[in-house]
Order: C-alpha cells, then sequence, then structure tokens
C-alpha cells in the first residue's frame, strides 16, 4: 500500500491523509502513531487501513482509510490550542450535574469522551474533579475520571513535547485551591 493510493482513495471524499509516523488521536483510546498503511481484502474487495499503535497502553487500532471521519480519528492538538483547554478546566460554574444519578452522569460523561473532543474530556475531567470535592464518586465516575485524566495528561504531553508528570501537576494545580 503506498501514500499515493491513500490519497487517490480520499482526494474524493476530503478525508484527512495520514502518514505513516504521524500521530493522531482515536476517540476514548487517546494518542497513537500511524504504524503502516495496508491493504486488506474484506468481504471480496480490498481496502486501505492505517495500522495505528496507541501509545499509552501499545493497543494496535486498524482504521479503515474511508472510515477516519466517521470514528473521529484526528490530529494531535496544535501547541496554539493548548491554553484553551485549560481554559476550559478553570472554568466554574453552577453545578447541576451534582443532582443528576450517577448512572445519568455516567453516560453523558462517557457520550463527551467517545466524540474524541479534547475540549469534551477536559470538561468531563473538571466536573468529576469538581464532583469529587463535595462527595465521592462511583466506581464508574471514577474509571471516567482516570480515563479523561489518562487522555488529557498524554496528549497535552505530546503536543507540548513535555513529560507527563509535569502536565498532571499544572492539571492538578487547577484544582488545589479548591
Amino acid at each position: 500500500m503506498t501514500e499515493k493510493n491513500v490519497k487517490e482513495q480520499t482526494s474524493k471524499k476530503k478525508i484527512r491523509v495520514f502518514k505513516v509516523g504521524d500521530l493522531a488521536v482515536y476517540p476514548a483510546h487517546g494518542v497513537g502513531r500511524i504504524e503502516s498503511i495496508e491493504s486488506k481484502n474484506v468481504g471480496g474487495e480490498t481496502h486501505d487501513f492505517y495500522i495505528m499503535k496507541v501509545l499509552e497502553n501499545d493497543m494496535v487500532i486498524m482504521i479503515p482509510v474511508w472510515n477516519v471521519e466517521s470514528v473521529g480519528l484526528r490530529d494531535l492538538i496544535s501547541k496554539k490550542d493548548i491554553p484553551a483547554i485549560f481554559k476550559v478546566m478553570e472554568e466554574r460554574k453552577e453545578n447541576p450535574i451534582d443532582s443528576q444519578t450517577w448512572n445519568r452522569r455516567y453516560r453523558e460523561y462517557m457520550d463527551k469522551i467517545k466524540t474524541g473532543s479534547l475540549y469534551e474530556v477536559a470538561e468531563v475531567y473538571r466536573d468529576l474533579s469538581l464532583l469529587k470535592v463535595n462527595k465521592d464518586l462511583s466506581f464508574g465516575e471514577r474509571k471516567l475520571f482516570d480515563t479523561a485524566q489518562i487522555l488529557l495528561v498524554k496528549e497535552l504531553s505530546t503536543a507540548k513535547n513535555s513529560d507527563e508528570k509535569t502536565v498532571l501537576a499544572e492539571i492538578e494545580s487547577i484544582f488545589a485551591s479548591q
């Protein structure tokens, strides 16, 4: 499979084209590197796939080149957009979410994480950070909090070219004054 073939397949639809070695973000799994582009025969048709290895856990994901848009594969956040992510986490509002049941909150937060938007992930992290000041998080909410933290820290540290401990300390400092 050549990059030229990928461009030919995707040029018809204006889909983001990734190259081998590019960093990309897969919703709910985080930052990964495009390891290869391979052709596979599926149902009698040949399709091209990005083979992406998630940096956090070495999971390998096969993403059909033509399906990049619908699965939400996107570029890493740019350095200039990082301050906006921190601004999302710094925002404080009345917390109507506190009055919802934990499973309803869980569904809302899971939907936000699945969007793949780092802004949405930052909102989930912020809301759960603020919620846990006043009450214990449910098991599911703690898992979502951990997931949001991992996704945030990995992408921000990669985008900033910084180590994860430094980024985590920056994020935690936002909530230290609660």
